[in-house]
């Protein structure tokens, strides 16, 4: 078996594993999770990423900032694959006692920072790879950004000081799903062209379908390896709620939950 396929085969492990949590824990953020999936499974099974779970600070690892982190949830079952964490910790996500909440932070192992107030994580991703650069440690750091904290204007700052800063140790990427928290982002406020934006400000630019594992995986292996002294971006055009067609394409998505029959009737389809 090829890459491709031993990444699309986890991809649809990790779809089923997400909508499990969300049975588990309907409070948890379904669409916004579905819609990332392939982004990471191609950071982490795709050794994108180095990172090791038996040596979490590891002082040379790479980091990645989850700024999306209402939507990650599908990145709990990857840390559990890896052995961040147990694996039985699933099992109780949102109890008393848990690690795992609806929301992550950073004392769940594999996390780098706290999460949930949005347009952050960029400015944080641009002061570690400052540090980093300063102290010659040969190491990348990696952002996950929805589309709809592009809003805030503390990520157009980070895009301005990464640019003047050459930070050319740092990848964002976009999960481009189109849809915030109450609507289509350009009902909202319209980004595009997003990628033009980018390259006004000086960043390295990469669009790819989002859900094509083969141009995920070219795309981030390049932008990893490439020293053109810009920081670099890619914009990945995703489907919110990839996978469960009630979700896709509805504006409202992202603060619905899915039935616990509904939930089982998906994951028999997707075996």
């Amino acid at each position: 078996m090829n890459l491709t396929d031993v990444l699309r085969n986890k991809s649809l492990w990790v779809k089923q594993e997400t909508l499990k949590l969300h049975k588990l824990a309907p409070g948890t953020r379904i669409a916004s999770s579905l819609s990332c999936i392939e982004i990471l499974v191609v950071l982490y099974y795709g050794k994108i990423l180095s990172c090791d779970p038996k040596n979490i600070r590891w002082e040379t690892r790479d980091r990645f900032i989850v700024s999306k982190a209402h939507g990650s949830v599908s990145l709990y079952p990857i840390l559990a694959d890896f052995g961040f964490f147990e694996k039985e910790e699933l099992k109780i996500i949102g109890k008393e006692g848990s690690i795992l909440g609806d929301i992550p932070d950073n004392s769940i192992p594999g996390f780098e920072t706290i999460n949930g107030s949005l347009g952050h994580g960029l400015g944080v991703a641009c002061g570690v790879a400052l540090a980093l650069k300063r102290k010659n440690l040969n190491a990348k750091v990696f952002v996950l950004s929805g589309d709809g904290e592009l809003y805030e204007g503390s990520v157009w700052e980070a895009i301005m000081f990464a640019s003047h800063h050459k930070l050319d140790n740092l990848t964002l990427i976009i999960d481009n799903n189109k849809i915030c928290m109450l609507d289509y982002c350009k009902n909202i406020l319209n980004l595009e062209p997003l990628d033009d934006k980018f390259r006004s400000f000086g960043w390295m630019t990469k669009i790819v379908d989002g859900h094509n594992i083969e141009q995920l995986y070219h795309a981030l292996a390049d932008l990893k390896k490439d020293e053109s002294n810009q920081p670099k971006v890619l914009i990945a055009d995703t489907i919110k709620g990839k996978g469960v067609p009630r979700l896709e394409n509805d504006s409202l998505c992202h603060i619905k939950a899915l039935k616990e029959d509904e939930i089982d009737k998906i994951i028999m389809e997707l075996t």
